[in-house]
Protein backbone atom coordinates (compact mmCIF):
# COMPACT_ATOMS: atom_id res chain seq x y z
CA UNK A 1 0.00 0.00 0.00
CA UNK A 2 2.69 1.84 -0.28
CA UNK A 3 2.74 4.93 -2.61
CA UNK A 4 5.30 7.79 -4.06
CA UNK A 5 3.63 11.33 -3.58
CA UNK A 6 4.68 14.65 -3.04
CA UNK A 7 3.52 16.59 -0.26
CA UNK A 8 1.43 18.70 -2.10
CA UNK A 9 -0.52 15.28 -3.41
CA UNK A 10 -0.60 13.63 0.04
CA UNK A 11 -2.21 16.76 1.55
CA UNK A 12 -4.84 16.52 -1.33
CA UNK A 13 -5.52 12.68 -0.64
CA UNK A 14 -5.59 12.92 2.96
CA UNK A 15 -8.30 15.90 2.73
CA UNK A 16 -10.20 13.40 0.42
CA UNK A 17 -9.60 10.07 2.71
CA UNK A 18 -11.16 12.64 5.48
CA UNK A 19 -14.23 13.65 3.37
CA UNK A 20 -15.29 10.45 2.75
CA UNK A 21 -14.99 8.93 6.34
CA UNK A 22 -17.01 11.27 8.31
CA UNK A 23 -19.88 13.68 6.80
CA UNK A 24 -19.47 16.50 8.99
CA UNK A 25 -16.02 17.09 7.71
CA UNK A 26 -16.54 20.63 5.39
CA UNK A 27 -13.92 22.44 3.48
CA UNK A 28 -13.56 26.32 3.40
CA UNK A 29 -11.15 29.16 2.28
CA UNK A 30 -10.69 31.04 -0.58
CA UNK A 31 -10.74 29.29 -4.01
CA UNK A 32 -10.47 25.93 -2.59
CA UNK A 33 -13.45 24.60 -4.58
CA UNK A 34 -13.41 25.36 -8.26
CA UNK A 35 -9.99 26.29 -8.66
CA UNK A 36 -8.81 24.10 -6.37
CA UNK A 37 -6.51 26.22 -4.02
CA UNK A 38 -3.90 28.39 -5.21
CA UNK A 39 -1.21 25.15 -4.59
CA UNK A 40 -3.65 22.47 -5.99
CA UNK A 41 -4.01 21.10 -2.52
CA UNK A 42 -7.93 20.73 -2.61
CA UNK A 43 -7.87 19.97 -6.23
CA UNK A 44 -10.54 17.70 -7.46
CA UNK A 45 -12.56 17.95 -4.17
CA UNK A 46 -15.21 20.21 -5.23
CA UNK A 47 -16.29 18.38 -8.28
CA UNK A 48 -16.52 15.24 -6.21
CA UNK A 49 -18.21 15.75 -2.75
CA UNK A 50 -20.04 19.27 -3.78
CA UNK A 51 -20.45 22.47 -3.30
CA UNK A 52 -21.73 21.77 0.23
CA UNK A 53 -18.76 20.33 1.42
CA UNK A 54 -15.98 21.96 -0.28
CA UNK A 55 -16.87 25.89 -0.44
CA UNK A 56 -15.82 28.95 -1.68
CA UNK A 57 -15.64 31.80 0.78
CA UNK A 58 -15.48 35.25 0.52
CA UNK A 59 -11.87 37.10 1.16
CA UNK A 60 -12.68 37.55 4.70
CA UNK A 61 -10.39 35.74 6.69
CA UNK A 62 -12.38 37.02 9.95
CA UNK A 63 -15.26 35.68 8.59
CA UNK A 64 -13.92 32.42 7.61
CA UNK A 65 -12.38 31.40 10.92
CA UNK A 66 -15.59 32.72 12.61
CA UNK A 67 -18.06 31.14 10.77
CA UNK A 68 -16.24 27.78 11.25
CA UNK A 69 -16.53 28.08 14.46
CA UNK A 70 -20.17 28.45 14.45
CA UNK A 71 -19.62 25.60 12.18
CA UNK A 72 -17.49 23.49 15.20
CA UNK A 73 -20.47 24.38 17.58
CA UNK A 74 -23.34 23.01 15.55
CA UNK A 75 -21.24 19.23 15.48
CA UNK A 76 -19.29 19.92 12.28
CA UNK A 77 -15.35 19.64 11.60
CA UNK A 78 -14.14 22.25 9.43
CA UNK A 79 -10.50 22.41 7.66
CA UNK A 80 -9.96 26.02 6.85
CA UNK A 81 -7.64 27.06 4.27
CA UNK A 82 -5.96 30.26 4.83
CA UNK A 83 -4.10 31.11 1.34
CA UNK A 84 -1.19 32.05 2.55
CA UNK A 85 0.47 33.03 6.01
CA UNK A 86 0.36 36.79 5.96
CA UNK A 87 -3.44 36.74 5.92
CA UNK A 88 -3.68 34.70 8.40
CA UNK A 89 -3.91 37.98 10.87
CA UNK A 90 -7.14 39.43 10.01
CA UNK A 91 -8.64 36.15 11.89
CA UNK A 92 -6.25 36.32 14.44
CA UNK A 93 -8.66 37.81 16.70
CA UNK A 94 -11.27 35.00 16.26
CA UNK A 95 -8.32 32.34 16.66
CA UNK A 96 -7.14 33.67 20.31
CA UNK A 97 -10.00 34.85 21.61
CA UNK A 98 -12.64 32.41 20.92
CA UNK A 99 -11.17 29.40 18.96
CA UNK A 100 -8.57 28.58 21.89
CA UNK A 101 -10.28 29.39 24.75
CA UNK A 102 -14.10 28.47 24.21
CA UNK A 103 -13.44 24.76 25.77
CA UNK A 104 -11.83 26.37 28.91
CA UNK A 105 -14.84 29.28 28.88
CA UNK A 106 -17.18 26.37 29.03
CA UNK A 107 -15.39 24.36 31.27
CA UNK A 108 -14.93 21.38 29.28
CA UNK A 109 -18.66 21.14 27.83
CA UNK A 110 -18.09 22.61 24.50
CA UNK A 111 -15.62 21.11 21.61
CA UNK A 112 -14.15 23.02 18.78
CA UNK A 113 -12.55 20.67 16.25
CA UNK A 114 -11.73 23.44 13.51
CA UNK A 115 -8.35 22.66 11.37
CA UNK A 116 -6.38 26.12 10.03
CA UNK A 117 -4.35 24.94 6.67
CA UNK A 118 -1.56 27.39 6.81
CA UNK A 119 0.69 27.65 3.91
CA UNK A 120 3.85 28.92 5.58
CA UNK A 121 7.47 29.62 4.96
CA UNK A 122 9.47 31.00 1.85
CA UNK A 123 11.43 29.98 -0.76
CA UNK A 124 9.00 30.58 -3.50
CA UNK A 125 10.01 33.75 -4.84
CA UNK A 126 6.85 35.30 -3.53
CA UNK A 127 6.23 39.02 -2.96
CA UNK A 128 5.53 40.49 0.67
CA UNK A 129 3.02 39.05 3.22
CA UNK A 130 3.16 35.75 1.03
CA UNK A 131 6.51 33.90 2.94
CA UNK A 132 6.04 34.19 6.49
CA UNK A 133 6.57 32.00 9.50
CA UNK A 134 4.28 33.25 12.18
CA UNK A 135 4.08 29.72 14.03
CA UNK A 136 5.08 31.16 16.93
CA UNK A 137 2.49 33.57 17.78
CA UNK A 138 0.14 30.55 18.22
CA UNK A 139 2.45 28.09 19.97
CA UNK A 140 2.15 30.99 22.41
CA UNK A 141 -1.74 30.71 22.99
CA UNK A 142 -3.09 28.25 25.08
CA UNK A 143 -5.66 26.45 24.18
CA UNK A 144 -4.27 25.66 20.44
CA UNK A 145 -2.42 22.84 19.01
CA UNK A 146 0.33 23.79 16.36
CA UNK A 147 2.03 20.68 13.89
CA UNK A 148 4.04 21.05 10.67
CA UNK A 149 4.85 18.07 8.77
CA UNK A 150 8.17 17.88 6.54
CA UNK A 151 7.64 14.95 4.31
CA UNK A 152 4.99 13.17 2.43
CA UNK A 153 4.14 10.73 4.59
CA UNK A 154 3.12 12.91 7.81
CA UNK A 155 1.56 14.98 5.67
CA UNK A 156 -1.07 12.44 4.38
CA UNK A 157 -1.11 11.44 8.10
CA UNK A 158 -1.00 14.34 10.45
CA UNK A 159 -3.36 15.96 8.46
CA UNK A 160 -6.19 13.17 8.94
CA UNK A 161 -4.94 13.14 12.90
CA UNK A 162 -5.63 16.62 13.13
CA UNK A 163 -9.25 16.52 11.89
CA UNK A 164 -10.16 13.81 14.19
CA UNK A 165 -8.70 15.59 17.02
CA UNK A 166 -11.47 17.36 19.16
CA UNK A 167 -9.59 20.67 19.69
CA UNK A 168 -7.97 23.34 17.32
CA UNK A 169 -5.29 22.55 15.37
CA UNK A 170 -3.31 25.13 13.35
CA UNK A 171 -1.85 22.96 10.89
CA UNK A 172 1.33 24.63 8.56
CA UNK A 173 1.86 23.49 5.88
CA UNK A 174 5.86 23.61 4.35
CA UNK A 175 5.16 25.23 1.31
CA UNK A 176 8.38 25.15 -0.32
CA UNK A 177 7.90 21.49 0.11
CA UNK A 178 5.15 20.74 -1.33
CA UNK A 179 6.98 19.28 -4.42
CA UNK A 180 9.10 16.85 -2.50
CA UNK A 181 8.07 13.79 -3.06
CA UNK A 182 8.31 11.27 -0.84
CA UNK A 183 6.87 7.49 -0.01
CA UNK A 184 3.41 7.52 1.84
CA UNK A 185 2.35 3.85 3.65
CA UNK A 186 -1.58 4.55 3.14
CA UNK A 187 -2.24 1.58 5.03
CA UNK A 188 0.06 2.19 8.74
CA UNK A 189 -0.84 2.85 11.45
CA UNK A 190 -0.05 6.51 12.60
CA UNK A 191 2.17 7.13 15.35
CA UNK A 192 1.42 9.93 17.91
CA UNK A 193 0.28 13.30 15.91
CA UNK A 194 2.80 15.21 19.05
CA UNK A 195 5.79 13.49 19.18
CA UNK A 196 8.87 14.13 17.33
CA UNK A 197 11.03 11.52 15.41
CA UNK A 198 14.84 10.88 14.95
CA UNK A 199 14.78 11.30 11.18
CA UNK A 200 18.38 10.31 11.51
CA UNK A 201 20.57 9.19 14.33
CA UNK A 202 24.24 10.51 15.05
CA UNK A 203 26.58 10.96 17.81
CA UNK A 204 27.81 14.56 17.78
CA UNK A 205 25.68 17.00 17.89
CA UNK A 206 21.80 16.78 17.74
CA UNK A 207 19.77 19.07 15.20
CA UNK A 208 16.12 19.33 16.12
CA UNK A 209 14.07 20.94 12.92
CA UNK A 210 10.43 21.23 12.06
CA UNK A 211 8.58 21.97 8.62
CA UNK A 212 10.58 23.09 5.65
CA UNK A 213 14.15 22.73 7.89
CA UNK A 214 14.56 19.37 8.52
CA UNK A 215 15.43 18.43 4.71
CA UNK A 216 17.98 20.81 5.16
CA UNK A 217 18.97 19.57 8.22
CA UNK A 218 19.50 16.05 6.36
CA UNK A 219 21.38 17.74 3.84
CA UNK A 220 23.64 19.31 6.68
CA UNK A 221 24.12 15.77 8.08
CA UNK A 222 25.42 13.88 4.86
CA UNK A 223 27.78 16.72 4.33
CA UNK A 224 29.02 16.70 8.06
CA UNK A 225 29.59 12.98 7.60
CA UNK A 226 31.90 13.64 4.54
CA UNK A 227 34.27 15.43 7.38
CA UNK A 228 34.09 12.53 9.25
CA UNK A 229 31.14 13.96 11.70
CA UNK A 230 27.59 12.10 13.09
CA UNK A 231 24.69 14.49 13.35
CA UNK A 232 21.63 13.41 14.88
CA UNK A 233 17.92 14.85 13.34
CA UNK A 234 14.98 15.30 15.30
CA UNK A 235 11.70 16.33 13.79
CA UNK A 236 9.91 17.64 15.99
CA UNK A 237 6.62 17.68 14.08
CA UNK A 238 4.59 19.57 16.87
CA UNK A 239 5.65 22.94 18.21
CA UNK A 240 2.45 22.55 20.79
CA UNK A 241 2.87 20.54 22.78
CA UNK A 242 6.52 20.20 21.71
CA UNK A 243 7.59 16.52 22.46
CA UNK A 244 10.61 17.42 24.96
CA UNK A 245 11.36 13.99 25.68
CA UNK A 246 12.66 13.02 22.40
CA UNK A 247 15.12 16.17 22.21
CA UNK A 248 16.23 15.50 25.53
CA UNK A 249 17.07 11.55 25.20
CA UNK A 250 18.82 13.00 21.86
CA UNK A 251 20.74 15.57 23.65
CA UNK A 252 22.09 12.71 26.29
CA UNK A 253 23.61 10.99 23.62
CA UNK A 254 24.81 13.95 21.86
CA UNK A 255 25.84 16.59 23.99
CA UNK A 256 25.35 19.30 22.09
CA UNK A 257 21.76 20.46 20.02
CA UNK A 258 21.33 23.19 17.17
CA UNK A 259 17.49 24.27 16.97
CA UNK A 260 17.01 25.25 13.23
CA UNK A 261 13.62 27.03 12.05
CA UNK A 262 13.34 29.43 9.48
CA UNK A 263 11.24 31.74 11.37
CA UNK A 264 12.93 34.21 13.41
CA UNK A 265 15.54 33.65 16.15
CA UNK A 266 14.29 36.48 18.08
CA UNK A 267 11.47 35.23 20.15
CA UNK A 268 11.28 32.22 18.22
CA UNK A 269 10.39 28.41 19.19
CA UNK A 270 14.42 27.74 19.16
CA UNK A 271 14.12 29.78 22.90
CA UNK A 272 12.01 27.42 24.21
CA UNK A 273 13.41 24.82 23.27
CA UNK A 274 16.70 26.14 24.25
CA UNK A 275 15.81 27.08 27.77
CA UNK A 276 13.84 23.66 28.37
CA UNK A 277 16.75 21.45 27.37
CA UNK A 278 19.26 23.80 29.18
CA UNK A 279 17.29 23.04 32.41
CA UNK A 280 16.83 19.06 31.84
CA UNK A 281 20.49 18.51 30.12
CA UNK A 282 22.78 21.17 32.43
CA UNK A 283 24.73 18.10 33.42
CA UNK A 284 25.09 16.24 29.88
CA UNK A 285 26.08 19.83 27.60
CA UNK A 286 29.30 19.99 26.12
CA UNK A 287 28.19 23.22 24.56
CA UNK A 288 25.99 25.71 24.62
CA UNK A 289 22.24 25.32 22.93
CA UNK A 290 22.58 27.23 19.76
CA UNK A 291 19.68 28.64 17.21
CA UNK A 292 19.62 29.03 13.78
CA UNK A 293 16.99 31.42 12.01
CA UNK A 294 15.83 33.98 10.29
CA UNK A 295 17.36 37.42 11.22
CA UNK A 296 14.55 39.63 13.34
CA UNK A 297 13.69 41.78 10.21
CA UNK A 298 10.93 41.96 7.65
CA UNK A 299 10.88 39.26 5.58
CA UNK A 300 12.79 40.52 2.11
CA UNK A 301 11.71 40.82 -1.49
CA UNK A 302 12.55 37.53 -3.18
CA UNK A 303 15.54 38.60 -5.17
CA UNK A 304 17.42 38.22 -1.40
CA UNK A 305 15.64 35.75 0.34
CA UNK A 306 18.48 32.91 -0.21
CA UNK A 307 20.56 35.24 1.84
CA UNK A 308 17.80 35.90 4.86
CA UNK A 309 16.73 31.72 4.99
CA UNK A 310 18.69 29.58 6.76
CA UNK A 311 20.77 27.31 4.88
CA UNK A 312 23.44 24.07 4.60
CA UNK A 313 26.43 26.80 5.59
CA UNK A 314 24.45 28.78 8.23
CA UNK A 315 23.68 24.93 9.94
CA UNK A 316 27.00 23.83 9.64
CA UNK A 317 28.59 27.38 10.75
CA UNK A 318 26.26 26.44 14.02
CA UNK A 319 27.81 22.39 14.50
CA UNK A 320 31.38 23.85 13.74
CA UNK A 321 31.05 26.50 16.99
CA UNK A 322 29.03 23.93 18.82
CA UNK A 323 31.91 21.10 18.53
CA UNK A 324 34.51 24.01 19.33
CA UNK A 325 33.55 23.70 22.93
Amino acid sequence: MTQTMAVAKALNESLRKALENDPKVLIMGEDVGKLGGVFRITDGLYKDFGEGRVIDTPLAESGIVGTAIGLALRGYRPVVEIQFDGFVFPAYDQIVTQLAKMHARALGKIKLPVVIRIPYGGGIGAVEHHSESPEALFAHVPGLKVVSPSNSSDAYWMLQQAIECDDPVIFFEPKRRYWDKGEVDVAALPGDLHRAVVAQQGTDVTLAAYGPMVKVCLEAAAAAANEGRSLEVVDLRSLSPIDFDTIEASVRRTGRLVVVHEAPVFYGAGAEIAARITERCFYHLEAPVLRVGGFHAPYPPARLEEEYLPGLDRVLDAVDRALAF
